[in-house]
């Protein structure tokens, strides 16, 4: 009788517990829960589920339609026996690690001279910021006019009197990457600088007493103190940069349309000319995983990094 009764206690308790499961789950905080239902079910449909749809179809030999026919791993063989394929990756290499370096550098060093309370401070800010209000379509052309051999500044000089200089970068395949990476930069320096200076403006006044009272150059007083404690401004800054330079597509369809040759062709530019212009819509999803893949294998280790590290050290 005895262990009959612990058997009903212990039925009972379980029955308690799924039933207090399912209160929380899916009753507690019911307005909230539906509030997010909209964006629950486009999370799963929009992102997860087109996500599995994209990697399922790369297994494909899918073209103009997308079939069921199970093929494995070919569409990425044959992407990775395709020259044009390897140079986008190695042009976004490229252009991506000048990018980011150079974004962070010179977007910080403007902010740090916009800090210094200069006149006329909001001019410059909005001279500054005004490229990021434009397309990468407008950048894309404005420089391509400004690049063009005979119209640009090449054309300039040389009617003013210097015969001899050369600026035709978008004709040189050697040189094109770089085109693209001062126009890139041309229009996002501004955005980084508007960031850093948001969090230079966000440091107490006393840490800086504080340092000019203990002899600290200033050099170091940002190298040490106003770096480490714009950490979190660097982190949101290194994201929204790195995003576009993964999606790069617009700025050089604008400007150079992956020439000359495939000389600055780039993965996004290969997926989009696959699935829509070439009629091989397995080939650009085989394309597009590999780059969700790069992503994820960033992301990972910063995540575990960012939130796991925290966690432990809390």
């Amino acid at each position: 009788m005895a262990d009959l009764a612990v058997q009903q206690a212990r039925k009972g308790r379980a029955a308690g517990g799924v039933s207090r499961f399912l209160h929380n789950t899916f009753v507690r905080n019911l307005s909230a829960k539906i509030a997010a239902a909209p964006m629950i079910a486009t999370v799963l449909v929009v992102f997860i589920g087109c996500t599995i749809w994209t990697v399922w179809y790369s297994f494909t030999n899918s073209r103009l339609l997308p079939t069921g026919d199970f093929v494995g791993f070919q569409q990425y063989e044959r992407l990775f026996a395709t020259a044009r394929w390897n140079v986008s990756v190695w042009n976004l290499v490229i252009y991506g690690a000048f990018s980011l370096v150079f974004t962070m550098v010179f977007g910080f060093l403007l902010a740090v001279l916009m800090d210094q309370k200069i006149r006329f401070e909001n001019v410059f800010r909005t001279i500054m910021l005004y490229p990021f209000a434009l397309s990468f379509i407008v950048t894309g052309l404005v420089w391509q006019w400004i690049m063009n051999p005979t119209l640009g500044l090449q054309g300039t000089m040389r009617n003013l009197g210097w015969t001899g200089f050369s600026f035709d970068w978008l004709n040189n395949p050697r040189m094109v990457l770089f085109a693209l990476l001062i126009a890139g930069l041309w229009q996002g320096v501004g955005f980084v600088m508007v960031l850093m200076l948001a969090g230079l403006r966000g440091i107490d006044g006393e840490i800086w007493k504080a340092a000019r009272v203990d002899g600290i150059p200033t050099w170091r007083t940002y190298l040490s103190i106003v770096l480490p404690m714009m950490r979190g401004v660097f982190v949101t800054a290194v994201v929204l940069v790195g995003s576009g330079i993964v999606r790069l597509y617009d700025l050089v369809v604008a400007l150079t349309d992956g020439g000359p040759g495939i000389a600055s062709e780039v993965p996004a530019k290969y997926v989009y000319n696959y699935m829509f212009g070439a009629g091989n819509i397995a080939q650009g999803l085989a394309a597009s995983t590999m780059m969700l893949l790069t992503v994820v294998i960033i992301i990972i280790p910063w995540a575990y990094l960012e939130f796991g590290g925290r966690g432990r050290r809390s």
